[in-house]
């Protein structure tokens, strides 16, 4: 498996150039026109996209479809953000591509996210599937996979602040350059939005010419005792729990849903996911860093072990709103988080919810913040607080802590995240 593709090279967080020109001379290059790709579903939106994608490949391989996905990032492996109907790019093929685009790239300064989206997109064209899943990297409208002018549907999942210094600072900017990903006459599935991001939504749809399938408007989900209700017009859905865990998942779940009742009509002709295969698709779906339960044998039997990407002010809230469920554990959080990040609002959604922090620096990360400067951001606001080497001192500071039980919470990144899978000493479940 490949950890960092050697082309393009990567150019870290800064600089980073948003712009359409250099990846669709590149692909004018590789002669990838949009009709030898698969029929694409686009994702935006600040939180959510990766899970709600995990959800729509589920309903569909249930439903004996294949499928593309494009995601990102990665967690361990470059190889996890391609998949060619249903299984990863393997390193032989995805070398390949890279050399190929490389080679035909020339004197075109790509960016990495441009280098191996054209990568990407040259796959996709090679292996034959019946629908692509694509997810933006930032933003939507300079963001290298809005080259596709004609998708089947788009989705916008929440949208809130995060990469201000290149989408905007306000609620209102950020949405304006998701909602790009609009197409005329293109269905647009639209999750829960603040209503400063809804009004730039509805604009752009309007247009566009592009109808709206707006949570709480077209689309509903309600939580039941064993699960869930999917609400539209058209269907009226009892569903069980999903196989990933939070209460929000029930909306990322609702909107894959509402793409798939979109397609059910004349987008493509004859297609067959139903409920059975929607009910399947909430069992076996995976997306790994997402309140995943991991299994560590060194912590005690009544301790609880979760990981989560989740790195902004929203994500630190759909979190929190996960632990007050919890109330009977003694709640510990491991966290790491990048420069770049806004760790004070993030970090407030724990405040009076976790009896202590422990922070670490990301391993072999050059942006991340120090442990020291974490803690003391923490215990500012008013959270109990404590800097450690690594994330295997803290997990043994918290076991020598109470014999009471307890949830531990590792998030703030999700390269954090990615660390954590990649250590052995962890073992998932």
């Amino acid at each position: 498996m490949i950890k960092t593709p050697s082309w393009p090279v990567p150019l870290g967080h800064k600089p980073i150039d948003l712009g359409l020109e250099r990846i669709r001379a590149l692909l004018q290059r590789l002669k990838i026109e949009e009709k030898k790709l698969p029929p694409v579903i686009h994702v935006a939106g600040t939180n959510g996209k990766g899970s709600t994608i995990a959800f729509l490949r589920a309903f569909l391989e249930e439903a004996g479809y294949s499928v593309h996905t494009y995601t990102s990032p990665h967690l361990v492996y470059f190889n996890e953000r391609i998949i060619l109907a249903g299984k990863m790019i393997s390193d032989d093929f995805l070398n390949k591509v890279l050399q190929e685009c490389e080679k035909t790239a020339a004197e075109i300064p790509v960016t990495f996210f441009e280098g191996t989206t054209a990568a990407a997109f040259l796959a996709f064209s090679k292996i034959s599937a019946d629908i692509l899943l694509l997810e933006t990297g930032m933003g939507g409208r300079l963001d290298a996979t809005n080259v596709i002018e004609k998708p089947l549907v788009t989705i916008i999942t929440p949208v809130s602040l995060d990469h201000m210094e290149y989408l905007g600072t306000t609620v209102e900017k950020i949405a304006a350059e998701k909602a790009a990903i609009i197409k005329p006459g293109v269905p647009c599935i639209v999750g829960q939005q603040q209503s400063e991001a809804t009004k730039v939504i509805v604009v752009a749809a309007k247009e566009k010419g592009a109808e709206l399938y707006r949570f709480s408007h077209e689309w509903n989900v309600e939580k039941t005792w064993n699960g869930f209700k999917y609400i539209s017009d058209s269907m009226k859905l009892d569903l069980p729990v999903p196989g990933l865990s939070g209460d929000h998942q029930l909306q990322n779940a609702g909107a894959a849903i509402a793409a798939i009742e979109k397609l059910s009509g004349e987008k493509i002709p004859g297609f067959k996911v139903n409920e059975t295969h929607i009910r399947a698709g909430l069992q076996s779906v995976k997306w790994p860093a997402r309140l995943q339960q991991l299994a560590s044998p060194k912590l005690p039997k009544n301790y609880s072990l979760w990981l989560d990407g989740g790195h902004n002010r929203a994500g630190g809230k759909i979190l929190a709103d996960w632990l007050k469920t919890r109330p009977e554990e003694k709640i510990y959080i491991i966290c790491g988080m990048l420069k770049d990040k806004e760790i004070k609002v993030f970090l407030e959604n724990f405040l009076g919810l976790a009896d202590k922090l422990y922070a670490v620096a990301i391993p072999g990360e050059e942006k991340s913040r120090e442990p020291g400067e974490i803690a003391g951001i923490a215990a500012n606001i008013g959270i109990e607080s404590e800097p450690m080497e690594n994330i295997s001192a803290a997990l043994k500071a918290i076991s020598r802590l109470t014999t009471q039980p307890a949830l531990i919470l590792i998030c703030g990144s999700l390269y954090l995240a990615g660390s954590v899978l990649e250590n052995e000493a962890v073992n998932i479940s």
